[in-house]
């Protein structure tokens, strides 16, 4: 996938707003970006990456105007605006701009795969507050047979966001994806992040149809 995109603008689906202890602490609004360098097989989203779905094309400034009727649920509550997908750090230059104007007081939060250039990750941690790193699994086959893509990029990306903020803004997601893994490769994948300096984990199971192979 290019990774080259427009600086002024990003293609977003959808925005989902009063999301409470879902995506990020306090009410959050969730917006979804088109495009993912991953083709996961049980993805939750298939649609930002298929070339025909809907999408608008905003300028930071036309999103924050969407978002900032909910203000002060954000400043009541330490919540404020989580960025997903796809994959948002695609769109990392649009999110810095969107820092600048809504202020420091949002909470801005990423779930992301970690698959993108390093350099999009360096200029991430100096905005978002909190990452959410969807790892699926740190064995490169299991990875690949579930993703399409190899695992290297997204480990080398958190060694290096480890060394950069404190580990407190870093929640991995270890999810048990039937058919893929087991629990035993799980506990492994939990083992080695710790090992770089992981300490706060998301550990689930997909409970989900299978929407796309």
């Amino acid at each position: 996938m290019d990774m080259t995109v427009n600086n002024k603008t990003a293609p977003i689906v959808t925005f989902s707003r009063h999301r409470i202890a879902t995506d990020g602490q306090g009410i959050t609004s969730l917006v979804i970006f088109h495009g993912c360098p991953l083709r996961c097989k049980w993805c939750i989203n298939p649609y930002t990456f298929d070339p025909k779905s809907e999408r608008t094309d905003m300028t930071p400034e036309e999103l924050y105007d969407k978002l900032k009727i909910d203000e002060l649920y954000f400043l009541a509550t330490g919540g404020g605006v989580t960025f997903g997908g796809g994959e948002p750090l695609l769109y990392v230059d649009f999110i810095k701009h969107f820092r600048e104007i809504c202020g420091e007081k949002w909470h801005l939060c990423a779930e992301t795969s970690l698959s993108v250039p390093w350099e999009n990750v360096e200029k991430a941690a100096e905005c978002i507050d909190m990452f959410y790193i969807d790892c699926k699994d740190t064995n490169p086959e299991i990875y690949r047979s579930y993703t399409g893509k190899d695992n290297s990029l997204m480990l080398e990306n958190l060694e290096k966001l480890l060394k950069i903020i404190p580990s407190e803004r870093i929640t991995v997601r270890v999810p048990l994806i039937p058919e893929y893994n087991t629990d035993e490769d799980r506990q492994k994948s939990k083992k080695l992040l710790s090992s770089m300096g992981v300490t706060q984990f998301d550990l689930f199971e997909y409970k989900i149809k299978q929407i796309y192979r």
